[in-house]
């Protein structure tokens, strides 16, 4: 059964499409067998009945032919020639095609009942539509009637009718199937965009009733998510704001100290980098960089501005990059991408980073490696939660938003970020994005 289930369609689109498929061809195979049972085999019993009246006719007058009076077929040929009907002797209805003509036993029943002995009865499907007799009054001929205008080999009209009736009736199952969807793929393409951070705008509400209500309560979600989102983005923004004014009132206090305090000042003032850098990374965090849209761009751009811009740092920056295509991106926010990264790598390595850009014919990615102490493999997966300190683990302290950050921006751009330990030690960051 497990093979079997890979088989079956699995979107209810395709799966009411074959369902409505399904009963349609029940349908139409029931409509058949009713009208053959019904309607045409009734057709073939009255002209199988109206054959054998002919035949009867023609032996009214008792002539009994045998082997021996086979120069009576000609007499008899005479006598049907109006009819329509033929009459052979074996070797004539081999040569006209006796052997190629079908037994049918119901209806050599149905004769034999008639012509009151054996008769066998055959039917030949070619241009014409001809039957075969040997009736038991003269074993040893065969009369071939042939039917004009009958044809199972053609196009009747009640298969005619049934193809058509199919196939509008495909039409229709697949038009309504297809109606009843379109606001599940609706449905479907705005749940993605709320996960990606983007809040569309409310729904119409279309269809069945459960998919009305579906609809309306995703609705009444999104609304909700988009307000808790800017209440939030508000209040941080509003405590980033406030917790800046008494910080510059600190440190112009702090350049006004006296000589004889410079050691406190020197601690003041880094402290105060340290809170407005975590302020820093609190606002891109809540701006989620949806300032920007997408242009196409050349990665290895972002990655020589990056260097040149930490080109003043004593470490050995080592730089490796391959040809890679122009893809959609902000270029604005992969930049932070690369410039977190880097700066992690600054302070957590030991004098050395290596900035690389890749391009496997599907994806466009870059890295950034260092030589610190890396990360146990059983904290990397949490490293990419909000506020999660996995910065500890290398002997630091931060915010915990900064792989957060980095996370949201990829996901928004349907990338990948992987973090690995070199076997030669330290941090790998490998950053994915796709080509559309």
């Amino acid at each position: 059964m497990k093979w079997l289930k890979k088989f079956l369609p699995r979107s209810a689109f395709s799966q009411t499409v074959m369902l409505i498929g399904c009963l349609l061809l029940i349908n139409q195979l029931v409509s058949y067998l009713s009208v053959a049972t019904y309607f045409i085999q009734p057709t073939y019993q009255q002209i199988n009945q109206l054959i054998a009246r002919q035949v009867k006719l023609l032996f009214v007058d008792g002539v009994d032919i045998g082997r021996e009076h086979l120069t009576m077929v000609d007499a008899l040929n005479a006598k049907v020639r109006d009819d329509g009907m033929e009459i052979y002797n074996q070797k004539q209805a081999r040569e006209a095609g006796i052997d190629q003509a079908v037994y049918y036993g119901f209806l050599s029943s149905q004769m034999s009942e008639h012509l009151g002995g054996k008769a066998e009865v055959k039917i030949a499907q070619g241009d014409d539509f001809e039957i075969w007799i040997r009736p038991p009054q003269a074993p040893s001929i065969w009369i071939k009637v042939p039917l004009t205008g009958f044809n199972e080999s053609d196009l009747s009209p009640l298969t005619l009718y049934l193809m058509v009736i199919g196939a509008l009736s495909v039409a229709g199952g697949w038009w309504f199937a297809r109606q009843q969807n379109r606001p599940l793929k609706k449905l479907q393409k705005a749940a993605i965009s709320v996960s990606m951070g983007d809040y569309p705008e409310p729904l119409p509400l279309s269809g069945s009733t459960e998919i009305v209500e579906v609809t309306n309560a995703f609705n009444q979600m999104s609304h909700s998510m988009k307000q808790l989102e800017q209440d939030r983005a508000l209040l941080m923004a509003g405590i980033s704001h406030d917790l800046r004014t008494p910080l510059t009132r600190i440190r112009l206090a702090s350049e006004m100290m006296v000589e004889e305090d410079e050691y406190l000042k020197d601690g003041i003032v880094h402290d105060i980098e340290d809170m407005d850098a975590i302020i820093n990374q609190f606002i891109s965090y809540i701006r989620q960089d949806q300032e920007s849209t997408r242009e196409q761009g050349q990665l290895n751009d972002l990655i020589e501005d990056v260097v040149q811009a930490e080109s003043n740092r004593e470490a050995k920056i080592e730089v490796e990059l391959n040809p890679c295509p122009e893809i959609p991106m902000q270029s604005i926010a992969i930049k932070r991408i690369l410039s977190n990264l880097v700066e992690n790598a600054f302070r957590y390595g030991r004098g050395w980073v290596k900035l690389s850009s890749h391009f496997d014919g599907k994806r466009v990615g870059f890295s950034v490696e260092d030589n610190g102490p890396g990360i146990p493999e059983d904290q990397i997966p949490k490293l990419f939660q909000p506020f999660t300190q996995g910065d500890t683990a290398r002997g630091s302290v931060g915010s915990g938003l900064g792989l957060a950050i980095i996370k949201r921006i990829t996901d928004r751009h349907q990338g990948e970020v992987v973090l690995t330990n070199r076997a030669e030690g330290g941090l790998r960051a490998q950053v994915w994005l796709p080509m559309e």
